[in-house]
């Protein structure tokens, strides 16, 4: 906004949809850059991001069914995860993989999420067998992926290696060992042999798939013929050979033997040296339908490779990117039963495509536009296509039968086929109910028993968490008497033994029981009764149950309520074990003082009729905690005290007493309670492992914190701790540490634009931080003056460092500098 040399843009296409909305960059620019001043992209908390787009009537994709049309369904995407998606959908649909999978060894107790096997069981089945598209999270949850991860695209070569080293570390000991080998190894063998002497040297080496170059290459037949290109080693590049010195000699490449499914990875990424960037190669690339490795007399074969076996391959998948370097899409072209039809699985969508569709347009390489006026000397225009192949499939014709087997329930474990049809019905169930939900409202009831259980445990302030009090469903058309008799069953308290009465959301947000329902109201529908009393939260209704008991601690009917009564609500502090608790609640007079029920609550406390103590009214706690010393003399309504409000007490604290205590009243512990922090200590170094924690005020102070962790670690230097922030949407540490004294208090190191963390990353420091702060680090380029050598030093000397100084420390790491 500051200067139009500065604008960050990047260019792509894309055709979204409602389904299909995964599109863009996997990096765009640096926060830094974003949030730095001088560059003015950010101006007044606001950025500009501007973007074309073109709407154009596309087909409606919502009423698409996969299923039905094709008879295969889709995988859903994560964010980013489309290129998973495809590599997934490629393995599922090679049969034998899919079988073996099934075949690995799992059992009921184990969990999908922390289970490769099981989640990709899970996964296949749900393929298999489901009449929608599947989610893949449990998959990327066994990977060990948290959801950031999802919306990074890895490299899919990377995570096809990966995931077939496990399942193939898993499949070791079982009926399936050594089916990802028997599916996908194949033998090379690199080659040295000298042209002068006789000698000769061999290395063999496993693949499960081959990187061939695009560059430069027309076809696969063109790359294979680049890879087993001899390469002479000549002149100042001399074999070293043993016995014979340097000589003369060839260097290639020669195969062994190729496996019976063959991955190619096109290699359309590349590292530009001379623009210092990685770019996309969009060439025009073909691969043939069917592949023949045995051509020209078996030219990439080795002379003792076993010629029996006909190296006759068949196109069996197409995984293709469509986008620039910086980001797009991924999808599949797959034949499932190596027939003549195609199949596009992109993401949820999976449709029938021609062969042309799945080969020559996935070739690369540009298009000529079709010229508006025929007949006229118009210079055809001609545009780069950037969808094309990057990863090929082939299977070899004489295994083809082996490979493509079928594959049916009988090879699915039965605790397997149990648990996933239990889940297919939990869904099927959620599903009614979600397409009920507006016939039924939520009723939160909260009781006495909730109260004690919380107070002092789960929650502070208020009264109650009402996402763990009990919950009834009930439909909106029954009357609130019938619900009633519901809770009745439930609690076995009669129905004329139950008030409810309706919980209210103050100004200041703090909730407290407003009001008791009146006969007119309990006769309404449970609709009506949420419609009118809670209007402003009317997604459930909130209730507090008031239960009276007789001297038999049987439920008796509640005494009638007057104007005059007011519902309080009492918890007790004591300062030495630092514990809040909930001990009931009493009805009393407006008029009446807090004098007049001092024995009843020192009975209910369980200390003597006569013991002192001191009241506090809990007000509110957000933003900052507000709680006041009530006066005893003074009648309720003179203190604006009012139904539903709470009354801490406590036994007054004795200045100079035999026994220390850190909070010695109601609003220093609560204050404590609402600044205190517990913080998750990382080392940098390890920044997935938690080492300790700690629990530490919000309002510590920079020394405090540093101090705290000192003595957790045993050093007697705070200062030569090194703490460093956590960004809350990559789940990493920032990349700058923070400074010394360089925050106020711990919250200005837990918040991340505007999210709060709990997550501090450690290092300890050969030196002080504030004498490390003053240093500067220097990238020396010591140049050999007889050698074609560069050798980079990093050294850190004080800013006020001389070049004399420099030269020092490069002599300590063993330079001959002479002047």
């Amino acid at each position: 906004q500051i200067h139009q040399k500065y604008t960050a843009r990047k260019d792509t296409q894309h055709q979204f949809n409602a389904r299909e909305s995964d599109w863009g960059f996997t990096s765009f620019m640096p926060l830094s850059e974003l949030y730095d001043p001088s560059r003015g992209y950010l101006v007044n908390d606001t950025v500009v991001v501007e973007a074309e787009v073109a709407v154009r009537k596309m087909i409606d994709y919502w009423t698409y069914d996969s299923k039905k049309e094709t008879g295969y369904v889709g995988l859903k995407n994560q964010g980013a995860t489309c290129y998973m998606n495809s590599l997934l959908q490629t393995l599922y649909h090679i049969p034998y993989f899919r079988k073996a999978v099934y075949h690995m060894p799992t059992t009921e107790n184990d969990m999908p999420s922390g289970s490769i096997p099981l989640a990709l069981q899970s996964l296949f089945y749900k393929l298999q067998y489901s009449d929608n598209s599947v989610a893949t999270k449990e998959l990327t949850k066994s990977f060990g992926w948290d959801t950031y991860d999802s919306f990074m695209q890895h490299d899919v070569q990377e995570l096809n290696r990966v995931l077939c080293e496990k399942l193939e570390d898993k499949m070791k000991g079982t009926v399936v060992e050594g089916t990802i080998e028997q599916l996908f190894e194949g033998h090379h063998i690199n080659y040295i042999e000298c042209i002068n002497v006789d000698y000769k040297s061999n290395r063999k080496e496993s693949f499960y798939d081959l990187q061939l170059d695009v560059k430069g290459c027309r076809d696969v037949y063109a790359s294979f013929d680049k890879y087993v290109e001899v390469e002479r080693l000549e002149g100042d590049n001399k074999y070293q050979a043993e016995q014979h010195g340097l000589q003369d000699a060839r260097k290639g490449v020669l195969f062994l033997d190729f496996p019976p499914v063959l991955q190619l990875q096109l290699k359309r990424f590349e590292y530009d040296y001379m623009r210092d960037t990685m770019v996309k190669i969009n060439d025009r690339y073909e691969f043939p339908l069917q592949l023949d490795l045995d051509k020209d007399d078996g030219k990439y074969l080795t002379p003792d490779a076993d010629r029996s076996i006909r190296n006759l391959y068949t196109l069996h998948s197409v995984l293709v990117h469509s986008g620039g370097v910086h980001g797009g899409h991924y999808y599949a072209f797959i034949r499932p039963t190596l027939s003549d039809q195609w199949y596009k699985f992109d993401d949820e969508r999976v449709t029938k495509e021609d062969t042309k569709k799945a080969l020559e347009e996935q070739y690369g390489g540009e298009e000529e536009l079709p010229q508006v006026n025929p007949g006229f000397n118009n210079t055809p225009f001609k545009f780069t296509k950037y969808s094309n192949a990057y990863m090929l499939v082939y299977i070899r014709e004489s295994d083809k039968e082996k490979i493509m087997c079928n594959v049916d329930e009988k090879d699915i474990a039965e605790h397997l086929r149990i648990r996933l049809k239990k889940e297919q019905e939990e869904k099927e169930h959620k599903k009614k109910e979600k397409a009920e939900a507006h016939l039924y409202t939520i009723i939160k009831v909260a009781r006495d028993e909730d109260l004690k259980e919380q107070i002092g445990k789960n929650i502070y302030f208020d009264l109650v968490d009402h996402e763990k009090v009990r919950n009834f469903r009930i439909q909106k058309q029954l009357p609130f008497n019938s619900f009633k008799e519901e809770v009745a069953k439930e609690y076995g308290i009669p129905v004329q033994s139950q008030r409810f009465w309706l919980w209210a959301k103050r100004q200041n947000h703090t909730y407290r029981p407003n009001r008791p329902l009146a006969p007119h109201e309990e006769a309404q529908s449970v609709g009506q009764l949420r419609e009118v009393s809670n209007k402003a939260h009317n997604a459930e209704l909130k209730l507090f149950l008031e239960v009276e008991l007789g001297l038999d601690l049987r439920p008796i009917r509640p005494p009638e309520k007057s104007k005059e009564d007011i519902l309080l609500f009492f918890k007790l502090y004591n300062p030495e074990k630092e514990e809040l608790r909930f001990v009931g609640r009493l009805f009393v007079k407006a008029l009446g003082k807090p004098s007049d029920i001092l024995t009843k609550l020192n009975e209910m406390a369980g200390f003597s009729p006569n013991e002192e103590i001191e009241l506090y009214e809990e007000i509110k706690f957000e933003p900052n905690v507000m709680c006041e010393h009530i006066d005893k003399k003074l009648s309720f309504r003179s203190s604006q005290l009012e139904d539903g409000d709470i009354i801490s007490f406590q036994k007054p604290s004795i200045p100079g007493g035999d026994t220390q205590v850190r909070y010695k009243d109601v609003p220093s512990f609560l204050e404590y309670v609402h600044n205190r922090q517990v913080v998750h200590f990382r080392c940098l170094e390890k920044p997935k492992e938690e080492e300790f924690c700690l629990e530490l005020s919000k309002l510590h102070t920079y020394d405090d914190v540093v101090e705290r962790v000192a003595r957790q670690l045993g050093l007697d230097d705070p200062s030569k701790v090194r703490l460093t922030s956590h960004n809350c949407y990559s789940q990493q540490p920032k990349p700058q540490p923070i400074r010394y004294r360089g925050v106020e208090h711990l919250l200005d190191m837990l918040v991340h634009y505007n999210q709060t963390s709990d997550i501090l990353y450690y290092e300890v420091l050969d030196i002080p931080l504030p004498e490390l702060q003053c240093l500067k680090t220097l990238k020396v380029a010591f140049h050999h003056a007889t050698k074609d050598e560069v050798v980079i030093h990093s050294i850190r000397l004080s800013k006020n460092s001389t070049i004399s100084d420099v030269i020092t420390d490069l002599k300590t790491k063993g330079r001959t500098i002479q002047s």
